[in-house]
């Protein structure tokens, strides 16, 4: 009895073994440079501006919420 192949196993049999290394460096790298910009973000530092109290002239701002009424009806 003569078996006709799958689509997959036509993909496994005709699959380049030179792509194989080259997605391998290639995933290498999108791991590598993600690593490197988490660590470029984790490590900078934020400057920020003094409060408004230091100086005399200027009012201090307060907000408040407003109440939050639930309807019964």
């Amino acid at each position: 009895m003569k078996t006709t192949p799958t689509t997959y196993s036509l993909l496994v049999h005709s699959e380049e073994k030179g792509r194989s290394i080259f997605e391998g460096a290639v995933m290498g790298l999108i791991v590598l440079s993600t690593a490197f910009s988490g660590w470029q973000f984790a490590s900078s530092s934020v400057v920020v501006p003094p409060l408004a109290a230091a100086n005399s002239n200027s009012a201090a701002i307060v907000a408040k919420a407003a109440p939050v009424i639930a309807d019964r009806g």
